[in-house]
């Protein structure tokens, strides 16, 4: 399989949409409350039963991502569902599907998930390797640390400071700005450096 660039996950939802025809959701790097990152391509009628009933603590799906890593279809996921959860998917149309699920990496204990449907087919081996590996190049794709130097530029632009200001204050070219910027964005693997600043500022960096 082509090596994968480092990408952000609304990138990616055409190409788990061609493989989970019925929908799917995604969830990065899962902190105490909630993920860093989620994408939720469901249909709508599924999603509004799935959240005005709650779901999601009674489902079996979800709770195999608790305790387990790897993919699993969920024809093979044996847990116990009281509230017939998995009905409730079949009856929405959600009738084969897989869930993957990657430990956190390094210093990093946030786990990364994602819960991916058909309604014709259970998912080949070849479609759930290219699953998996997908979303593990969004699971390792922002986890990049920025500089003392690129943390301080990109702080100053989120200000709306301008070049010539920015170099000004730090003592030098607008080149060196510019470059530091540029790098900064690299490494949170953001198209310019007004999103890296944003991702940034988001996870707190900033």
């Amino acid at each position: 399989m082509e090596q994968l660039k480092l990408m952000h996950l609304a990138d990616m939802k055409g190409a788990f949409a061609r493989v989970a025809t019925a929908g799917f959701y995604v969830a990065l790097r899962i902190g105490f409350y909630a993920p860093e990152d989620e994408l939720n391509a469901y249909p709508e009628d599924w999603v509004e039963h799935y959240t005005t009933r709650g779901l999601a603590l009674q489902d079996p799906l979800m709770r195999w991502t608790f305790t387990s890593h790897g993919a699993r279809r969920w024809s093979e996921i044996d847990l116990p569902d009281p509230a017939r959860v998995l009905e409730d998917y079949r009856r929405h149309k959600l009738r084969y599907g897989v869930t993957v699920c990657l430990p956190g990496r390094g210093s990093s204990p946030k786990k990364s998930f994602g819960m991916f449907a058909r309604s014709d087919r259970e998912l080949l081996d070849a479609e759930i390797e290219e699953l998996t590996h997908l979303l593990s190049a969004l699971h390792v794709s922002e986890q990049q640390t920025l500089t003392e130097s690129q943390i301080e530029v990109l702080r100053m632009l989120s200000t709306g400071m301008r070049y010539k200001q920015m170099a000004y204050e730090l003592g030098i070219s607008e080149s060196a700005v510019k470059a530091r910027l540029k790098s900064a964005a690299l490494r949170m693997n953001a198209k310019t450096a007004a999103q890296a600043a944003s991702v940034a500022a988001s996870r707190g960096m900033l």
